[in-house]
């Protein structure tokens, strides 16, 4: 497992997925930080998520979401 602590370059590229999304507001910028994560390391990638349908949106087939 890796710790990684969202740097400004991770915000901003959560700030695009949302707006590629069409997405806004508090309640999916968790999920943006955690998307833009995901996208940002190496493959392969897993996240675990209540959410699966928002991050799905924000992550894009390159990173596998499954519900938990």
């Amino acid at each position: 497992m890796n710790i990684v602590t969202p740097t400004e370059s991770i915000a901003r590229h959560a700030g695009k997925l949302l707006a590629a999304a069409g997405l806004h507001g508090h309640q999916y910028a968790l999920g943006a930080i955690v998307a833009a994560t995901a996208l940002a390391s190496p493959a392969p990638v897993t996240v675990l998520t209540s959410d699966p349908e928002d991050l799905g949106v924000l992550c894009g087939p390159g990173v596998r979401v499954i519900r938990v």
